[in-house]
């Protein structure tokens, strides 16, 4: 396994850490300072948390039961009591920790860089599953690709409401789906919750049996996957109005009984040239392009090695003395 890179992106405010699968974006905004030891607090934890999630990954591969179970990895815990808290909601749901794995590891380095310091806001956007800290005052803009019929192309997460990550899942993104949706974006408290909602939401946009939909058994796509022999969809083909509104419907449905059970906050879906959406995202708001919250960047950015211009973090913000 290769060891953690961490490097500069161009800008020189925004740190990209790279392990395997792990593919992050941190920054923060603070006095220098304090900034200066959240970035070294966010580049320690990185060290171990791929290697710490290896270890586990027999068990964090197996169903939730609604019953969380004890994992020695803060981060892998946070993958379970996501994933139980859906399957406590939903018997019968089958959900493993691992739909919660982008948010978790977002939540984790999230926490380890706040954790004692004096922020204005900061974010960890791990292939577009973003987990944020939100001072007094403070908000971030989260671009959402794909909006249409009155949707809003930004979500505005704010210091004074309950949502501080972001999450996206589809048969589009870079897991697999066992459902339709192009794209399902989730507002929730935490990374790890959006994340493993997301991934529910998204499997619920569906036309079970139809001969437009393409699927094939997700052992045979990856052999360790965590899906086993279930269905994937690998094609969606032309459908007509009424089915990509059936479709939508029933992830709308399923969106709408976790938003009442208390587990997310808003969520958006999309299928074809049609979109359903729950919450705030109803609305209408100009789009800040400092994120791009979408399945592409996701896949675009995943297992990626430093780009050029990157610069390797040596510890220090660029032009501020260790």
């Amino acid at each position: 396994m290769t060891s953690p890179q961490i490097s500069w992106l161009p800008d020189g405010r925004r740190l990209h850490m790279n392990h395997g699968p792990i593919d992050l974006i941190v920054e923060a905004w603070g006095d220098v300072p304090e900034v200066h030891a959240a970035y070294r607090q966010a580049a320690g934890r990185f060290q171990s948390i791929l290697n710490e999630l290896v270890r586990e990954l027999p068990e964090l591969r197996l169903p939730a039961t609604g019953e969380a179970r004890t994992f020695a990895s803060s981060t892998a815990q946070r993958m379970e009591s996501a994933t139980s808290a859906l399957v406590a909601r939903n018997r019968g749901l089958f959900l493993t920790p691992m739909a919660a794995v982008a948010g978790a590891v977002a939540d984790e380095i999230l926490e380890a860089m706040t954790a004692d310091r004096l922020l204005a806001k900061a974010y960890v956007n791990n292939g577009g599953d973003i987990a944020s800290h939100l001072g007094p005052d403070a908000e971030l803009k989260a671009a959402i690709a794909g909006t249409m019929n009155g949707i809003a192309d930004t979500a505005t997460l704010r210091f004074d409401a309950p949502v501080r990550a972001i999450a996206t899942s589809g048969w589009r993104g870079r897991s697999f789906s066992l459902g339709i949706a192009d794209a399902v974006t989730v507002l929730a408290a935490t990374a790890a919750k959006a994340d493993a909602a997301a991934t529910v939401i998204a499997n619920a946009v569906d036309l079970p049996g139809h001969p437009s939909v393409v699927r094939r058994r997700a052992c045979d796509l990856a052999p360790d996957t965590d899906l086993g022999d279930r269905l994937v969809t690998t094609q969606v083909r032309k459908l007509s109005p009424r089915e990509t509104a059936s479709a939508l419907e029933a992830g709308a449905q399923c969106a709408e009984r976790l938003r009442a059970a208390g587990l997310i906050e808003d969520a958006a879906l999309f299928l074809g040239d049609q979109a359903r959406s729950i919450g705030v995202l109803a609305g209408t708001v100009l789009t800040d392009k400092r994120f791009h919250h979408t399945p592409k960047l996701a896949a675009s950015r995943q297992g990626s090695s430093a780009v050029p211009n990157e610069h390797t973090y040596d510890g220090r913000i660029q032009g501020v003395p260790a």
